[in-house]
């Protein structure tokens, strides 16, 4: 049996916008149905908004979200992980953190990797680490 995990992350009536920014960034194909096309819009207010969305990034990564204005608290205790050795995840890291918070800035880290984190302009907590197969120069900070 093979299981996988996949990031859902909840938005405060900007899951589409939020969404196509990560489309933006990650390529793929994006899915959305709101409220309205499940019937399930209480008011006219919900009905634009995103009960399911799901994002399959071209180079593998998957996430996807909803608007959940009532619950909805910025912030949390995760984070989505990035990790693999292709140069894309440079550019992936500065999609992500336009806009947003470095909170460590993405540099070569101690265990030779290229390593960040931020939180996006959507409240989301990433952290980004690209692996190297090259030896570090003597030049490259340690």
């Amino acid at each position: 049996m093979t299981a996988r995990a996949t990031p859902y992350l909840n938005f405060d009536g900007n899951a589409r916008e939020a969404m196509e920014f990560y489309q933006s960034i990650f390529g793929g194909t994006l899915d959305v149905t709101t409220f309205a096309d499940l019937r399930r819009a209480q008011d006219a207010r919900q009905e634009g908004l995103i009960a399911h969305a799901m994002l399959r990034g071209a180079a593998g990564v998957t996430l996807m979200g909803s608007d959940i204005p009532e619950e909805y608290e910025p912030g949390g205790s995760f984070s989505v992980a990035l990790g693999g050795d292709e140069a894309d995840l440079t550019a992936y890291w500065d999609g992500l953190s336009a806009g947003g918070t470095v909170t460590v800035p993405f540099a070569r880290s101690p265990w030779g990797a290229l390593h960040g984190q931020c939180v996006d302009k959507y409240g989301t907590s990433w952290l980004v680490n690209v692996t190297t197969t090259r030896p570090r120069s003597a030049a490259e900070p340690s």
